[in-house]
């Protein structure tokens, strides 16, 4: 073994003993190359590996989380948000992409076209604001959406649940649509 390499084994033994060591540096000879820094950790990491240091870690033998088929470079902050089960935290780009893919179903839940049209007005907003933030973070992929496309694609879906509840023999789509006059009516009257 060369010298740097016992001076190793001996500053291990002596912090495994508790004492308070410092490697040997007394030969400017002695001291590490980067030849013998690669061979000292390579040594230090078969040593753990031997003692069993790296035995029972978290993930172990599983595959590493978000490396999956598409690559997402936030995949991390997603799966702690995730996890932690935050809501309205995060880079304002993350929170657009989780928006984005849930205002189909927030729009089909408005009733007038004057509500969607505010509601697209206002994520498209809020997408190039994203856009002009000089503060960082991820990059906005989010695109903006059309008003009129995303009316149109309102309506369609919002004909086809009444057409499946006519032929379902349900009455649900009046139903849905008379609640909000009824409420209208109340108010009127007070």
């Amino acid at each position: 073994m060369s010298d740097a390499m016992n001076n190793a084994a001996r500053y291990r033994a002596q912090r495994a003993a508790g004492e308070n060591a410092e490697p040997e540096d007394e030969n400017p000879a002695m001291t590490l190359n980067a030849e013998n820094k690669a061979q000292f950790v390579e040594t230090a990491i078969q040593i753990a590996i031997r003692r069993g240091d790296f035995d029972d870690l978290p993930g172990a033998g599983k595959p590493i989380e978000g490396l999956g088929t598409h690559h997402d470079p936030d995949w991390w902050v997603r799966r702690k948000i995730e996890s932690e089960n935050l809501s309205g935290l995060g880079p304002p780009a993350l929170l657009l992409r989780v928006e984005d893919r849930e205002l189909d179903g927030d729009l089909d839940e408005l009733r007038r076209e004057e509500d969607v049209r505010a509601v697209v007005e206002d994520f498209n907003r809020r997408v190039v604001d994203a856009r002009r933030q000089l503060q960082g973070g991820p990059p906005v992929v989010t695109r903006t959406r059309d008003v009129d496309t995303e009316v149109a694609a309102w309506r369609a879906r919002r004909e086809a649940t009444r057409a499946s509840a006519v032929t379902a023999g349900t009455d649900a789509a009046t139903e849905a649509d008379a609640a909000p006059r009824r409420r209208l009516r109340r108010w009127r009257r007070r």
